[in-house]
């Protein structure tokens, strides 16, 4: 890991880093680690998880991206994401504001904070595990399977992955 991103709280963002970068360096973080996550993965409730992953023991993790203070300040939707998962971690950039994760709003106790760009990742502070129900995550953990085989169904035959089923 460089020491970019171990970069205080208070010095800029790296200029033109997107959400896709800092996705890119949290999955390559992930990767070394056994878990392997999925982009932009709808769930039950309506919202969209930035990525959503499974660990070694079958765990779920969901990683929230932030690449903007303003967007990190204005989310009051994020904890729609902790019934669907074990662990939840923020994804921010190096440079971002981090102070605000401190406070009591955003679970400090609960959520863990990943600081990546787009080559590699840092976690700064682990996630509490929070066990789902058995059930829900046997649920949870079937869907992204099978999203997982679509997208890759979709990969290698385009026109296959465009009439299968949606669910």
């Amino acid at each position: 890991m460089s020491g970019a991103l171990s970069s205080s709280t208070d010095s800029p963002p790296l200029a033109g880093l997107t959400a896709g970068d800092v996705a890119r360096g949290i999955g390559r973080l992930f990767a070394r680690n056994d878990i392997w996550c999925l982009g932009e993965v709808p769930i039950r409730n309506g919202r969209r998880a930035d990525l959503m992953g499974i660990d070694a023991k079958g765990l779920v993790v969901i990683v929230e991206i932030k690449v903007a203070r303003a967007d990190l300040l204005g989310d009051t939707k994020w904890p729609d994401y902790l019934d669907f998962c074990d662990r939840f971690f923020w994804g921010v950039p190096p440079g971002l504001d981090r102070s605000p994760l401190e406070g009591e709003a955003y679970q400090p106790e609960t959520c863990g904070v990943i600081v990546a760009d787009g080559y590699d990742a840092e976690i700064l502070r682990p996630a509490a595990l929070a066990p789902l129900a058995p059930a829900r995550r046997k649920v949870e953990v079937e869907r992204l399977a099978r999203m997982a085989m679509r997208r890759h169904a979709g990969l290698i035959d385009p026109l296959s992955a465009a009439t299968g089923v949606r669910g």
